[in-house]
């Protein structure tokens, strides 16, 4: 039988708190300590180039825009 697509949450219990708990701080970190503290760990510890820090960045902030975007479209955060 095939299920419903509300019903299929690609594995999540978006019902559990500490889920929706684990999810908005995992928006949070990424979209605040991503483009922050990331680019400065690549490039002054790990002696990565600039260009890499920042696409890292980049690259994790849009990944908090996207989690944020489902979170609101799920209703968990209003």
């Amino acid at each position: 039988m095939v299920e419903n697509d509300e019903n299929n949450n690609a594995g999540f219990d978006l019902d559990s708190k500490f889920t929706r708990v684990f999810l908005i701080l995992a928006a949070v970190i990424l979209l605040f300590a991503g483009p922050t503290y990331v680019p400065y760990l690549l490039s002054n510890i790990l002696n990565l180039g600039s260009v890499v820090s920042v696409v890292a960045g980049a690259v994790l902030f849009a990944a908090g825009m996207f989690l944020m975007l489902f979170l609101v479209r799920k209703k968990i955060i209003s």
